[in-house]
């Protein structure tokens, strides 16, 4: 029993680190967009650098989100034989998919926009990150946090 319990904590201690990993490059992605958006409203002094940087953390974080993090949490929901949980991920990975091919069809678009095309689309990549950002947090604390350890759950609070 020990071990099977010492082996469930290394197999989900390790879904918290890759939790923890893309949490990080949900920060650098909104430190990315701010960045973007305070150039594009200083005049227009918007670089091709500083679209690029934020293009490359949107695609990053889109990638780890599909085919790492959801992917994991479905695994340990069925590991756990949580219903709730299965429910919820049948439910939300639909949207999450259908964010993820808008927020794709922006990223290509960022590049040669004009300013004002640029500020719409850069408006409506933040609206669409915003509610995928509920949405994720929603199902890391009712896939992951409900079944790590008491100091794990509190990664989304």
């Amino acid at each position: 029993m020990l071990e099977s319990c010492k082996n469930a904590q290394e197999r989900w201690g390790g879904v918290h680190q890759l939790i923890d990993r893309w949490l990080s490059e949900r920060r650098e992605l909104l430190v990315s967009y701010t960045r973007l958006s305070q150039a594009l409203h200083e005049n227009g002094k918007v670089t091709t650098a500083r679209i690029e940087e934020f293009r490359e953390f949107l695609v990053d974080y889109l990638s780890a989100g599909h085919f790492e993090i959801f992917e994991q949490l479905m695994h340990e929901a069925e590991a756990f034989k949580d219903r709730d949980a299965l429910e919820l991920l049948d439910t939300t990975l639909p949207w999450l998919h259908e964010s993820t091919q808008q927020l794709m069809r922006d990223e290509d678009h960022l590049a040669p926009l004009s300013l004002s095309d640029l500020e719409k689309t850069l408006g409506h990549t933040g609206e669409l990150l915003a509610e995928r950002f509920e949405q994720e947090d929603l199902l890391i604390a009712k896939l992951h946090a409900a079944h790590a350890p008491e100091e794990s759950a509190q990664l989304v609070q």
